[in-house]
């Protein structure tokens, strides 16, 4: 009997050392999990200290005194860094990422902000902004006991294009769209975004919200912004890579292309003088001739009226472009610069899109020129928080600019 109570003892402590081994190897199997999503986090190409800005403090109690957020190079690496949460967001929701690997909030976390809303494309379950604000908490943890001066309160962060399987037929279509048309406003997307910040705008007031966006999502950025801006409510806004390629824009090309022949045409006429236009000048055409009308035609064209006297609105968007990408490099093109490059102050010869247009810049466009550049460098988003990014402040009266900006102008 003492033998088999001595051998089940002993069964019963081999059992128990067995569960307790087969335990810690679970453990450790699991602790080695974590440290290898860890690791391959701490390794990927698009990991915050791996490809993100070198340079760039997080807030501190100096900050107080004089705010990193009041220089312009920090601001637009900060939103830069915003956007590039919105893409990795997706990313990680394509790829299947948990909160221990994830690599998008290493792109808020530094500068003191959270995550308090995804916006969603209810059609694929695409992840194609973010709503981030300042994070109270995690700035008091480091004696930021008041958001520094400059720092908005929340910031929407637009995502652009991504080519992989899961999303690239929407991002597509929305491209197609704005080709077309030039307007994103029949998007599902553009009712997100622009609910999303109508209510972070009314709930913090204009000036202390910020909307960002790169390439298609610069372009929802601007176009929200702007029916904002409609009501009153100016919020900042800062657009990288915005598309500039249209099919409407190139029919707007085409009409004043066509006006400026016509102009030449009349110029070429005898004076009112001569009996060969007997009603006098260009201005004096009877109202049912066919120049007349042609004349008339162009102005109504580009969605304007004979009628100058403009009240100037507050709204004024930064862009930045790079002047060897494609799909932006037309915001540098300027009011009153024929196809060779020359300003023509003849005002004989001049576009109707110059004569009746706004002289005050409608945004602050900022451009870099690096030469010639491959497309995905021009038009990629790591290239606005790259160390001696050196950026030019340019043209004040962008012809694009007035186009895209021309509905916030009221017309007396």
């Amino acid at each position: 009997v003492c033998l088999e109570e001595e051998e089940t003892k002993s069964i019963f402590f081999f059992t128990m050392l067995m569960s307790n081994c087969a335990s810690v190897e679970e453990e450790t199997k699991e602790s080695e999990s974590v440290a290898a999503k860890e690791d391959d986090a701490d390794h990927h190409p698009y990991a915050f200290h791996v490809s993100g800005p070198r340079n760039v403090s997080s807030p501190n109690w100096r900050d107080l005194i004089n705010s990193s957020w009041k220089d312009p190079n920090y601001k637009r690496t900060v939103m830069a860094c915003f956007i590039q949460a919105a893409y990795l967001l997706e990313l990680d929701r394509q790829e299947n990422r948990d909160e221990q690997n994830a690599l998008a909030p290493k792109w808020w976390i530094p500068f003191k902000y959270k995550l308090t809303q995804t916006l969603i494309d209810e059609r694929d379950g695409s992840i194609f902004g973010a709503l981030l604000e300042w994070d109270r908490s995690a700035a008091m943890a480091d004696l930021v006991v008041i958001r520094p001066s400059g720092a908005p309160k929340a910031v929407l962060a637009l995502r652009g294009t991504i080519l992989k399987s899961l999303t690239m037929r929407r991002d597509i279509q929305d491209d197609l769209r704005f080709l077309a048309w030039e307007s994103l406003k029949g998007s599902v997307r553009f009712n997100v975004a622009l609910e999303a910040l109508e209510s972070v705008a009314k709930r913090y007031g204009s000036s202390n919200v910020c909307v960002v966006g790169h390439s298609l999502g610069a372009g929802f950025a601007l176009q929200v912004g702007k029916a904002l801006a409609k009501d009153g409510l100016f919020v900042d806004a800062h657009l990288f890579n915005p598309p500039s390629i249209s099919l409407a824009m190139s029919l707007r090309n085409i009409g004043e292309k066509a006006g400026v022949a016509w102009k030449r045409l009349m110029s070429m006429l005898p004076p009112k003088n001569e009996p060969l236009v007997p009603n006098g000048c260009e201005e004096e055409v009877a109202p049912g001739s066919v120049s007349g009308g042609f004349r008339n035609w162009v102005p109504s064209f580009y969605g304007q009226n004979q009628k100058s006297s403009v009240d100037l609105r507050k709204w004024v968007p930064h862009l930045y472009v790079n002047d060897s990408d494609y799909i932006c490099c037309h915001y540098t093109d300027q009011d009153g610069v024929n196809d060779k490059g020359e300003v023509n102050n003849d005002k004989e010869n001049q576009s109707p899109v110059v004569k009746n247009t706004i002289p005050q810049a409608a945004a602050k466009l900022f451009v870099m020129s690096k030469g010639k550049q491959k497309f995905l460098e021009a038009h990629g988003l790591e290239q606005w928080w790259s160390e001696n990014l050196e950026l030019q402040s340019a043209i004040h009266s962008s012809r694009l600019i007035t186009q895209q900006l021309q509905s916030l102008y009221s017309v007396k």
